[in-house]
């Protein structure tokens, strides 16, 4: 059998002190030992940050050109179709001035009433014992000059009764007022009552 193993006292074990001996490295020129430095990421960083502003920027210049270029394009379009255009807008002015006054012709003859429709309505109705002598349309109405037979208290009754006809008659509404221009007077040529009436025609529409 084996003596069994005796544990060794702390006496036997002896105060380990290190070996001295001096340090001559000068820590400055020690070559650096180090794989990758420090700076080489700080010089990838700037390098990449650098290389992304490029393109960006560019990216940007590259809009930009596109942009003024189209911008050149519409200016040179606008150019070439500016004197066509002036053109095409003074023919439409004259047009317009031209239809103005076409649309004011049309209004104005739209607006007179037609004379033989007129004459004829009068001879349809004209009571008798009244002649008609003469008849002078105007800008703004008509003059009736008429003879009317008779002794000059009932004539003057007839071209009284007469006038209010031409009011009440629905054919000629074109004419605002039917009015006496004197008071009817004889005629010493044909013995007869001289009368006149003027039939003022209505204002159009939006004129005053």
């Amino acid at each position: 059998m084996l003596p069994l193993l005796k544990k060794k006292s702390k006496a036997d074990t002896g105060p380990v002190v290190p070996a001295w001996h001096p340090n001559f490295r000068n820590f400055e020129k020690l070559p650096d030992t180090k794989v990758v430095r420090t700076a080489f990421f700080i010089n990838g960083v700037a390098i990449t940050l650098a290389v992304a502003a490029v393109i960006y920027f560019g990216l940007d210049e590259w809009r930009l050109r596109g942009i003024r270029q189209q911008i050149d394009m519409v200016q040179a379009q606008i150019d070439r179709d500016k004197k066509a255009n002036d053109q095409a807008v003074a023919l439409f002015k004259k047009f317009q001035a031209e239809e103005a006054k076409v649309n004011e012709v049309d209004a104005f003859v739209k607006s007179k009433p037609l004379v033989s429709t007129i004459v004829m309505r009068l001879g349809e109705t004209i009571p008798p014992n009244i002649a008609i002598d003469t008849l002078d349309f105007r800008e703004s109405g008509m003059t009736m000059r008429l003879s009317v037979r008779g002794a000059p208290d009932a004539a003057s009754g007839l071209a009284t009764a007469y006038l209010e006809q031409l009011k009440a008659d629905k054919q000629l509404e074109i004419f605002e007022t039917v009015a006496f221009t004197s008071t009817p007077t004889p005629n010493p040529a044909t013995g007869r009552m001289a009368v006149e009436f003027f039939l003022s025609l209505k204002k159009p529409a939006g004129k005053k």
